[in-house]
Order: structure tokens, then sequence, then C-alpha cells
């Protein structure tokens, strides 16, 4: 099992059951399989708790616990801190399973699940944690983009209009201005359109 770019050591796992038998079970089964164990919770509440002050790489949350149900812990947890969250349970319901994926869960296990049915639902979840990461920043890398071009498309339009230039030489104006400045087009339009709106 490959450990996660972000923890150098084993990955540290969150577990919340309020069972103590299968809470037990549940640690036996990761510890053998090479993670560490970084927090116990026997409630939502608990685990919620636990993930602020523990900080682990993933959580396992049992989703009926008293206090707070899992689905609403998980929902809390990642709203602090987003991490790779595997659900269990003892019912299946389609229902139940909607309010986990809607919450932002990864994984989902229904008990009585054994080793071999754990770790995929573990490596599932960090693969779909990792997809989504990836997603956000290539949104994100978007938006800068759109910005940007609307930016520079902004200070071109000023640039024709005030200075009476063609939109090739307001574009070879502001790529002149950012490559003498070191700075970026966009951060050149953008001080552009400052200086032409005060």
């Amino acid at each position: 099992m490959s450990n996660s770019i972000e923890s150098p050591g084993p990955l540290r796992i969150l577990i919340a059951e309020d069972e103590t038998i299968i809470r037990l079970d549940l640690r036996s089964l990761l510890e053998t399989a090479g993670f560490e164990v970084c927090a116990e919770a026997r409630d939502g509440q608990e685990a919620v708790e636990l993930a602020r002050s523990s900080a682990p790489d993933l959580a396992v949350l049992d989703v009926k616990m008293p206090r707070l149900d899992g689905i609403e812990a998980a929902r809390a947890i990642l709203e602090e801190r987003p991490i790779p969250i595997v659900m269990l349970t003892a019912y299946g319901h389609d229902e139940l399973v909607a309010r986990a994926v809607e919450a932002g869960v990864f994984g989902y296990l229904v008990k009585p699940f054994r080793e071999g049915d754990l770790l995929p639902a573990i490596r599932t979840a960090r693969a779909r944690f990792a997809e989504l990461s990836a997603l956000r920043e290539e949104v994100d890398t978007l938006q800068e983009a759109l910005a940007a071009r609307k930016s520079i498309e902004r200070a071109k339009g000023l640039l024709m209009k005030k200075e009476g230039l063609s939109e090739a030489d307001a574009f070879a104006r502001l790529r002149k201005a950012s490559q003498l400045s070191g700075r970026p087009l966009k951060v050149v339009a953008e001080a552009l359109i400052a200086t032409f709106d005060s």
C-alpha cells in the first residue's frame, strides 16, 4: 500500500465508531495493513473535535452514532479540512448513500466487513479525493485565466479608446510593458485599468 504524498510516514486515520468491539477490530485491521490510527472517537461530535486536533489523512466514520451522526460529522470535518472519508454502516439504504455522497464522502462500507473490503474502500476514497482535488485546482486555474483574460481585454479596450490604438497595437503595448516591468500581463492590465479609472 503506497503512502500519500502529503504524509512522509504511514497514512494517519481517524476512526469513529460507537461500538467498542467494532472500533477495536477496525483499529487492528488498519494497523495490520500498515496504517497509523491517530485518533478514535465514540460519537460524531468527538470525531469532529479529533479531526481538528489530530489532523488525520483519512477518516473512517460509522453512519449511526450518538450526538452527531456520521454523515453530519463528515460534513463538519470536510468544511474545516477536506480529507477522504469512508463511511461504515449496517444499513445499505440508498437514501443514506445519497446523503453520504452529497456530504462529500468518497467511500462506503456495509457491516459486517472484512479486511478485503476495507482496504479497497480506502484506496477508492483516496483516489476519488485526489481526482476531486485536481479538478478543483484546474477550475481555480481556469477561473484565474478567465479573470486575466477579462482584465487584458478591458485594458486593451481602454488603450484603444483613450490612445486611439488598434487592437493589435494596444495588445503590443501591454505586452511590452509586461516584459519591461517583469510583471505578468494580468498585473499590468489591472494597473492600467486602475490608472484610467482613477
